[in-house]
């Protein structure tokens, strides 16, 4: 289990809890300077008895019980306002998906008949047959620059025709980051869990930090699952001499950050077995925004706190 803050600022008000011990003494202080000023003793100790305090009423009491209860209600207040979120492993059957497609020119390398995209775009297809018909899935391309093929979606028919008709992108590199960042984005207002299926054949070569991207992920709870696709040797795309080679443990680091899996697909078959892995993945990363109930946590506690100083905590004037 994990906790990060979306407004992590607001924990700079947790300062403030010091200054309150150091305001209850002062206060106490000042209380009890005036007590000795105008009290009648005789006449409170007629009130409250020989040992200073009754049932209902306590004589210049420190009130240590009121103080930690205010410091616990301000902790809990400034905390909700920091916007915490909880992270954690649990099943789940309902998860939406983005399929994440490499379109570079590498993926035409001929260690894959016909060729590593279209090896990609088969396997995906059959992704979509495994899955759950109600299940939402979105399709992102990245080369240079990463595209919203389709929005998310559980029409299979309409995400089947733009998957066949993924072709190699004109724009030079690769850009695994933009990629992840873009996938992230479009599962932001999901509430199920979240996971990018991420498949290339090469290195991040252009724009966004790729483990940087990972972070945003991670911090979004998006779970990141990478296919690594192509030979140990490598293929050759263009020209003979042009081989396009894996970058494995960025996609490893991208993996085990965001709690995914990293799969090697060196022939279509493992490909496929990739894919339904993850398929029936059971094991999920699950996001949960805390705040409101510490904020209701506050409140309660600040009602307990006007109750004891009406009643227990209550003190002669």
């Amino acid at each position: 289990m994990e906790i990060i803050f979306l407004r992590p600022e607001y924990l700079w008000l947790l300062i403030s809890l010091p200054l309150l011990v150091v305001t209850h003494f002062f206060v106490l202080r000042y209380l009890k300077r005036r007590a000795l000023k105008f009290a009648n003793f005789e006449a409170i100790r007629r009130v409250v008895g020989p040992e200073g305090s009754s049932k209902n009423v306590h004589f210049l009491s420190k009130n240590f019980g009121l103080l930690i209860i205010r410091m616990l209600a301000l902790f809990f207040i400034i905390v909700s306002l920091a916007t915490p979120i909880i992270y954690y492993s649990a099943k789940t059957s309902s998860s939406v998906f983005v399929l994440a497609i490499d379109t570079s020119s590498s993926m035409l390398a001929d260690d894959f008949m016909p060729s590593r995209l279209e090896s990609a775009k088969s396997s995906a297809l059959k992704f979509l047959e495994k899955i759950p018909s109600n299940t939402k899935v979105a399709l992102v391309s990245f080369s240079g620059v990463s595209f919203i093929e389709n929005d998310l979606t559980t029409d299979k028919l309409l995400l089947s025709s733009k998957i066949k008709n993924l072709g190699v992108s004109s724009v030079g590199g690769t850009d695994i980051g933009s990629a992840i960042i873009t996938s992230t984005n479009l599962l932001l207002k999901e509430n199920s869990s979240k996971t990018i299926i991420l498949i290339t054949d090469g290195q991040s070569n252009v724009g966004v930090e790729p483990l940087k991207a990972a972070e945003y992920a991670k911090d979004n709870g998006v779970v990141v699952h990478a296919i690594g696709i192509g030979t140990q040797k490598g293929g050759s795309f263009l020209l003979p001499e042009v081989v396009s080679t894996l970058d494995e443990e960025t996609l490893k680091k991208i993996s085990q950050l965001t709690l995914g899996e990293y799969f090697r697909a060196e022939n279509p078959k493992s490909l496929e077995e990739a894919y339904q892995k993850i398929a029936e993945h059971s094991v999920h990363r699950i996001a949960k925004n805390i705040g409101f109930e510490l904020l209701l946590v506050a409140i309660v506690l600040l009602f307990i706190e006007w109750s004891l100083m009406n009643t227990r905590y209550r003190t002669l004037p």
